[in-house]
């Protein structure tokens, strides 16, 4: 089983983004979610790097990350 991670938006318009690694790091996949909104990403042979952007609350088996706060 893929390891795998849950998204919560704090606030409008977060951002989630899916990369690929190898000898070019792309994008392979974006997702908007809106305040409230939750989103389940497990990283697969294709997903190797998830990059959020905005407010969100991340959960981990490491446990729980708060992204920094835009100014």
């Amino acid at each position: 089983m893929e390891d795998y991670i849950v998204i919560k938006a704090l606030e409008n318009g977060v951002n989630i983004i899916g990369l690929t690694s190898g000898r070019d790091t792309k994008l392979h996949h974006t997702e908007k979610l809106d305040k409230g909104e939750v989103f389940v990403a497990q990283f697969t042979a294709n997903t190797t790097a998830i990059k959020i952007n905005g407010k969100a609350e991340v959960y981990t088996k490491h446990g729980k990350v708060l992204s920094d706060e835009r100014q």
